[in-house]
């Protein structure tokens, strides 16, 4: 029986160095407006997911972000822990945002964050199946609400980070938006590509069914998996 196609993403497995950085909680008016100007700087397209109080306050921030290529997705309208709300509950939170995000950027969004990471498997397959949203976890977390300082949240980023991550911070901290200009540098430096989630997922749809060798060091024997025999190159799409 095929596998079910997943609906929840920590990481996305991809061939080359791609990385989708995300932002979380805002708009905020006038941190999100100088992380934009940043990533417009070095032509780098990022994730938001966004509180939909703060997009009923500021559309014109959202409206910016989907304008510059940026992608909105919905992160509630006002960050309760899902996990343990009525389905009436989380349907109320979660539409509204829906509308939020329409009404300030013309398009409904196809990704949720629930706030905390807080969700159940239940909840995810009705969240799936009534909005069709795809439900977008982390890998890389530098904990940047707890106001480490811009040094930190940069070293844990580029510490942690690896082909495929989904990089979380948030765009309400001063910290956190000091902390980008070096990051998005060395993030650069070491190679990597941005892309926006909905943009990875696509590109692990999209790979060959061989599995490619894993780079040295990155993972735990465990996590790689036992590769199957590789087909020959004819019966395999390329990229």
């Amino acid at each position: 029986m095929p596998e079910e196609p997943s609906i929840t993403f920590n990481s996305v497995h991809v061939d080359g160095p791609y990385i989708a950085l995300t932002f979380d909680d805002g708009p905020s008016a006038t941190l999100t407006p100088k992380l934009l100007d940043l990533l417009a700087a070095h032509h780098i397209k990022a994730t938001f997911f966004v509180i939909g109080e703060n997009v009923a306050e500021h559309p014109e921030i959202v409206s910016r972000a989907a304008r510059e290529g940026h992608e909105i997705g919905n992160h509630s309208w006002s960050h309760p822990n899902l996990g343990k709300m009525s389905d009436e509950g989380v349907r109320r939170q979660l539409q509204q945002t829906d509308d939020a995000i329409k009404s300030a950027t013309g398009k409904r969004p196809t990704l949720m964050r629930p706030p905390y990471g807080s969700i159940t498997a239940r909840e995810k397959r009705w969240i799936h199946d009534e909005f069709g949203y795809d439900i977008i976890l982390w890998d890389v977390d530098p904990y940047d609400w707890k106001r480490p300082g811009p040094a930190v949240v940069r070293a844990r980023i580029l510490k942690e980070t690896r082909p495929g991550s989904i990089v979380l911070s948030h765009d309400i901290h001063p910290g956190t938006i000091e902390a980008m200009p070096s990051t998005f540098d060395e993030l650069e430096a070491k190679g990597f590509k941005f892309v926006t989630v909905s943009e990875l997922i696509r590109m692990a749809a999209a790979r060959p069914s061989h599995p490619s060798p894993q780079p040295s060091g990155n993972l735990p024997p465990s996590a790689a998996g036992s590769p199957s025999p590789t087909p020959s190159p004819a019966s395999s799409p390329a990229g």
